[in-house]
This record gives C-alpha cells, sequence and structure tokens, in this order.
C-alpha cells in the first residue's frame, strides 16, 4: 500500500495482466477529504460509487470486467492532492471521480496534472466556471455548474416577483465570480435591482455584512461562498432580521443551515440542487439508485445528493465503457466514448458530452420544510 493512501476494493482484484484482457479489472478511483474537512462529502460520494460498482459487478460487470475501486485522503490539501494524484496514476485506474475542493482542483489545473497519465477526471465539485473555462478534454463534469445553478435562482426570484435582490457573497474567487453572474443575468433580465455585499468569515465581519444587506431591504438574498459561510450567512442574515426567501448553491446540506439558523431559521431557505431528489421513487434513476444503495448499504434509510452524485459519476464511465471497443481503454478512447453517446437518459437525468464537457444542465430548487427536511 502506498503511504498515505486509503484504499477499500469492492470486489476481489483481479490477477495482473495486461490492461482490459479477459481477466482485468476496470479500476476506478477517488480522491478527496476524507479527514480534516468536518463534512461528509467524500464519504457519501464513496458511498455512490461502491453502490454502482457492486450493481454492475451483481449484474456481470462492463462487458464481463469487474469493477474495482480505491480511496486516497488528501485531507483537505492541495499539495496532498497532487501527491494522492501521481501514487493513483500508479494504480492505472481509467477514472477518478468526482474530487472535491476548489483549492485542489486549481491545483489540479496548474500543475497540469491530467496531462501525466492516460486517465481522465469524470465530474468535479465545486462548479466553478474556472474549471470548466478553459478546462481540460481529460475533465468531464456531470454536475450543473454555479453560473447554471445563479441564473436558475436569480430567475426563480422574477418568477416569484421579486425585482430587489441582494447577494451576499464571501471574499473569494467563488464569491466574487458568483455575485458577477448574479450581476450578469438581472441585468439581462431587466428590471431586477441587485446588490452585492463582499465579507469575511469571521463572525464580526459576517454579522456587519448581514446586518448591511438587511438595510437594503431586498425582496430575497442570495448567499454564495465555500458550503460553511453559506450557511453562516443564512443564521446571520436570520439574526440580522431578513425574514424574506434566502437562497444558496447545491455545495450546503440542509443539515448545516438547521444546525447553525435553527428550525425556524432554515425554514422556507432555497437550495440548488443538481441532481433530482435521491430519495423520490417515481423516476427509474431514483429506483435504480435506491436499489444500489440498498444493496451496498442497507442499514441507511435516507440518501443525499452527494451519494447520488457518486452513483452518476460512476454510472457514467460506466455507460461509455460499455460503447469503447473492447481492449482499447484509454483515456483518449473512453473522452471519444463519452462525446458520442450524444444525449443519454438515465431515467429521469440526462447527461449529452456532444457539445461540451459539461453534460448537464440539470438545476432544481429544494426548500427546507417546516421540520428542518427538503421539500422538492
Amino acid at each position: 500500500m502506498w503511504p498515505g493512501l486509503r484504499t477499500r476494493t469492492v470486489l476481489l482484484l483481479a490477477l495482473a495482466v495486461p490492461l482490459m484482457s479477459a481477466a482485468q479489472d476496470i479500476v476506478l478511483g477517488q480522491i478527496g477529504p476524507f479527514t480534516v474537512l468536518a463534512a461528509p462529502d467524500a464519504t457519501e460520494v464513496s458511498q455512490g460509487i461502491q453502490a454502482y460498482a457492486k450493481q454492475a459487478n451483481q449484474a456481470g460487470g462492463i462487458r464481463g470486467h469487474k469493477i474495482t475501486y480505491f480511496e486516497a485522503d488528501d485531507r483537505y490539501s492541495p499539495d496532498a492532492f497532487a501527491q494522492e494524484f501521481d501514487k493513483a496514476l500508479q494504480r492505472k485506474p481509467v477514472a477518478l471521480l468526482s474530487p472535491i475542493g476548489s483549492a485542489a482542483l486549481t491545483r489540479m489545473q496548474a500543475d497540469k496534472l491530467l496531462d501525466r497519465g492516460d486517465m481522465l477526471v469524470m465530474n468535479a465539485i465545486p462548479g466553478a466556471e474556472s474549471l470548466r473555462t478553459p478546462g481540460h478534454p481529460r475533465l468531464f463534469h456531470i454536475r450543473a455548474g454555479d453560473k447554471q445553478q445563479i441564473e436558475k435562482i436569480i430567475n426563480h426570484a422574477r418568477t416569484l416577483g421579486m425585482t430587489k435582490l441582494a447577494v451576499l457573497y464571501q471574499d473569494l474567487p467563488i464569491g466574487s465570480s458568483g455575485v458577477a453572474v448574479a450581476e450578469q443575468e438581472a441585468a439581462r433580465l431587466a428590471g431586477m435591482e441587485l446588490k452585492g455585499v463582499k465579507s469575511g468569515t469571521q463572525a464580526a465581519q459576517l454579522t456587519a455584512a448581514a446586518q448591511q444587506t438587511a438595510q437594503f431591504g431586498a425582496q430575497g438574498v442570495l448567499v454564495v461562498g465555500a458550503p460553511r459561510f453559506m450557511a453562516e450567512g443564512v443564521a446571520a442574515l436570520r439574526k440580522a432580521g431578513v425574514s424574506q426567501p434566502i437562497f444558496v448553491l447545491s455545495y450546503v446540506p440542509a443539515g448545516l443551515v438547521v444546525k447553525l439558523a435553527g428550525v425556524e431559521g432554515a425554514r422556507g431557505v432555497g437550495i440548488a440542487q443538481t441532481f433530482p431528489n435521491p430519495n423520490g421513487m417515481v423516476l427509474p434513476l431514483q429506483r435504480d439508485f435506491r436499489a444500489a444503495m440498498t444493496g451496498a448499504f442497507p442499514a441507511l434509510r435516507e440518501y443525499t445528493a452527494f451519494q447520488l452524485e457518486g452513483y452518476l459519476s460512476a454510472r457514467t464511465i460506466g455507460e461509455a465503457l460499455r460503447r469503447s471497443k473492447e481492449g482499447e481503454v484509454s483515456a483518449a478512447s473512453l473522452a471519444r466514448a463519452l462525446r458520442g453517446m450524444g444525449d443519454l437518459d438515465f431515467g429521469g437525468f440526462r447527461v449529452d458530452f456532444s457539445r461540451s464537457n459539461a453534460g448537464s444542465r440539470f438545476v432544481d430548487i429544494a426548500v427546507i420544510g417546516a421540520g428542518g427536511k427538503l421539500r422538492y
């Protein structure tokens, strides 16, 4: 085992033979903040990946090849991410799935890590535009980006009759780029007044920014920043007397908002969703996902959007591998298969890489209800 690399195989590893020969497994990996970051994001994404791998393997694998999976903990450090990336390459995965963290992903781009080996990355969290424009030929996305989420929220606010909106944003690139997108969309709609208020993460800074936002008298407030900042922003706005609707991006778990703002403070907060309801049962995708999670993690009773995201990341790679030529598995051939699939419907969620490496623009808005649960 490589030092610092935490691995977990989903099924028994095959004997070492040439890539994709009759007995060769398909290797998938995930590098993420399994420790240090006080959030379950990486673990939940991993659970979704494992659920798909088990589901696919029980059905005979991908064209007879079993899937194996490993994890690597980057400890929420871009330096550690780069180190684990190089170690992961030596395990010869066909793809890394859903790495997490803007700093790690920025490092991946700056150091051109994707040019070091024959592998691509499917999905990236967060969906910042800087990771998509210009992006990288081997970096694909199934999550709608921050731009699409913000545009959806601005249009939703206008549909609700709002003409005066505030944006409380973190003093970071994700915040400044987010308020710029909001300003552009508000200007496009015409007739909507928008004011941005910048804040740091210290309690006193956030309190002052929330009070300034409240004084603006907006009909609604969008909070943009890191997940913790957005949840703390909701709590600060409620304490400042903002009773109007508040919106945040998809990275914020409803439970975190409830924890910081209380049940009443969280009530009515709209959270952008880049995937369908993971606990629904109407869509074929929801039923497939539930069956996979039940098979892999029978003790779980409720599921998260991050679990569904991991499941869809792995399933998308699985579908592309089914369309690749037998024995021809490389980053280039996998990218060709992804782009050649056209509009692929998973039964309620579609991906299409024929025009760009961003495969989905799906955005919904769920609202935290009276009991602290999301309502779609």
